[in-house]
């Protein structure tokens, strides 16, 4: 098999969790289905906040059947129905964002264990042998990777230009991926942790204050440092090809 170093997942909600080769991480970034979604919430969000017309986005398909669905459900349906349509197109935009594969950065490998149905009972193959599952879950972290994920989102300021800070002479920490996420005003970093800082959690606001980001505020009025993302487990949305900054390729694959 090719050098792989952290696990993806195909769906955040019911994929396996598998090795991520270069080969199949390029594969990802790369799809029609990667860059449909990304686009489509992009267009979105520009168009509501330019004030554009949003008629194209209202007769689509997929956001029609996402409203019925949405207003047929027993106790939310009334308050959805009551939304302006914007927060609609939001809501559906964020859905699909949610189908995107995932990568889970800070994990090399979980461990298999066995596979059950809803009920709890285990799933068999035809022979009835037990079928072994690597499921995203902490206590089935087997092996770390060593890298950890920084995530700031609803920036005032141009991601890029954020990241850009990382790349001075001396800065604290090997970058090792960095893009866009998919609303186009967020930024992930992946990068090495550091044992002396402390764990995941303590890199990441470190990492932020380095950045000047840690008591910044974003458009939404909360912080735009995503304090979330400290469990290992932690899944990363898929960018664009067109939306990565930087890659160091034989670094991010390779231990």
């Amino acid at each position: 098999m090719e050098p792989f170093r952290f696990t993806y997942q195909e769906n955040q909600f019911w994929g396996e969790c598998l090795p991520c080769t270069a080969a199949v991480f390029k594969t990802i970034i790369n799809s029609a289905k990667v860059n449909n979604i990304i686009a489509t919430r992009q267009a979105i969000e520009k168009a509501i906040d330019e004030g554009q017309p949003l008629n194209s986005f209202m007769i689509n398909t997929s956001f029609r059947d996402f409203c019925m669905k949405e207003a047929q459900k027993p106790r939310a349906g009334a308050t959805f129905e009551a939304l302006p349509v914007e927060k609609k197109l939001q809501r559906w935009t964020n859905s699909l964002k949610m189908q995107l594969p995932c990568f889970v950065f800070a994990v090399r490998e979980f461990k298999a264990v066995q596979k059950s149905d809803k009920q709890g009972n285990a799933v068999v193959d035809a022979e009835g042998n037990p079928i072994l599952f690597r499921r995203r879950q902490q206590p089935n972290i087997l092996q770390l990777s060593g890298l950890f994920m920084f995530d700031a989102d609803h920036m005032t300021m141009s991601p890029r230009e954020v990241f850009e800070r990382t790349q001075r002479q001396g800065f604290p920490w090997a970058v090792r991926l960095a893009h866009a996420t998919s609303s186009g005003c967020g930024l992930r970093l992946v990068c090495e942790a550091n044992p002396d800082v402390g764990n995941i959690a303590d890199n990441q606001i470190e990492l932020g204050r380095e950045l000047g980001l840690l008591d910044v505020l974003g458009t939404t009025g909360k912080p735009v440092c995503d304090d979330s993302c400290i469990d290992a487990s932690r899944i990363s949305y898929a960018p664009r090809m067109s939306d990565i900054y930087y890659i160091d390729e034989n670094n991010l694959f390779n231990i």
